[in-house]
């Protein structure tokens, strides 16, 4: 029903600065709420940030707030993720998602892209 392909990962410096994309297809994005996860090596993975439908609520896990930007264009059917001051600790595989409210994408999604990885040098 909805597809999501995630890009803009790669090998960054600490400090470095990437900006995650989602697209999607199948449907248009607008009738989602979408959120970003990832998952390091060794680790389950985490819930990141989470944007609403019409983009007015976003919220962030304590980990990343100051450094990371959720934000959407629905006329491009794309979420993004904004991610400044990199740390190691940041390098994951970053997936989006999908689901029809805030709380179920943020804690269980429905729909969930392949990931992009992103590593993070000391």
């Amino acid at each position: 029903q909805v597809h999501l392909v995630e890009s803009g990962g790669g090998l960054v410096q600490a400090g470095g600065s990437l900006r995650l994309s989602c697209e999607a297809s199948g449907r248009t994005l607008s009738s989602y709420d979408m959120a970003w996860f990832r998952q390091a090596p060794g680790k389950e993975r985490e819930f990141v940030a989470v944007i609403s439908q019409s983009g007015r609520s976003r919220a962030y896990t304590d980990s990343v707030k100051g450094r990371f930007t959720i934000s959407r264009d629905n006329a491009k059917n794309a979420v993004f993720l904004q991610m400044s001051s990199l740390k190691p600790e940041d390098t994951a595989v970053y997936y989006c998602a999908a689901d029809s409210t805030i709380t179920q994408v943020a804690r269980t999604p429905k729909y969930w892209g392949q990931g992009t990885p992103v590593t993070v040098s000391s």
